[in-house]
């Protein structure tokens, strides 16, 4: 599978802000590489399938892009600098708690599409695809963070090895406005955590319907990845 793996033993429940200095932040709990890679060319979509996603777990859809520099197969996590290619936060607000992307997630069967930018360089990367739960944020150590990575070997013309980025351990701090915050107070915006958008994303816009095609070695338009995941 390209999806990288969380040990049995191991819960797979969320990432509160308290261990996000811990690389369990990075990809899951105990998250380990995948063993394969799902091809994609740069310009086209990925489509992630969640298993479920509670409606009361609203938040923000967060996805990062990483060079392997090598094999993503067995790549020190640590290492990865990733880049922000696509965010969704609040959708609007007209009740408490609001309509979130977490929401769109929902509305399109538990389906996540994000654009590979374009102008990537050819190569092997690791996509960090992340839903923030914030129905608990209002606490200090509320919010839930649900990382899950997948293998992307990226085809194409693109010249960008996306040599810098941040470190996993350092996208996001206990204190930053969208993690630490009370979305059952009327909001007229929200600030979605981590790094700048890298400047060749495109804007997130979820299909209404969507098309999966299975992974082989060939460049696909679209990849269907199951994320396996838990909430709490």
């Amino acid at each position: 599978m390209p999806a990288w793996a969380v040990p049995e033993d191991k819960d797979t429940g969320f990432i509160n802000p308290g261990n996000f200095d811990n690389p369990d932040v990075i990809c899951h709990k105990g998250a380990t590489p995948g063993e394969l890679y799902a091809t994609v060319a740069a310009g086209s979509t990925v489509e992630l399938q969640w298993t479920e996603w509670p409606e009361s777990h609203h938040g923000p859809v967060i996805d990062y892009l990483a060079n392997c520099n090598g094999e993503c197969t067995t790549v020190d996590k640590t290492a990865l600098k990733f880049n922000k290619i696509d965010e969704a936060g609040l959708n609007s607000w007209t009740s408490q708690p609001g309509n979130w992307a977490s929401d769109d997630l929902i509305a399109a069967n538990m389906s996540w599409t994000v654009t590979i930018p374009e102008n990537v360089a050819p190569g092997n990367y690791v996509l960090r695809h992340e839903i923030i739960a914030l129905h608990s944020a209002h606490d200090k150590d509320g919010a839930q963070n649900y990382p899950q990575c997948v293998n992307l070997k990226v085809t194409g013309a693109g010249t960008d090895k996306l040599a810098s980025g941040t470190p996993g351990m350092e996208l996001y701090t206990p204190e930053d406005a969208g993690i630490f915050v009370n979305i059952y107070n009327e909001m007229t915006g929200y600030t979605i955590p981590g790094p700048k958008l890298y400047s060749g994303a495109s804007p997130s816009t979820q299909p209404e319907t969507t098309t999966s095609v299975s992974q082989d070695s060939s460049p696909a338009t679209s990849t269907s990845v199951t994320s396996p995941q838990g909430t709490g």
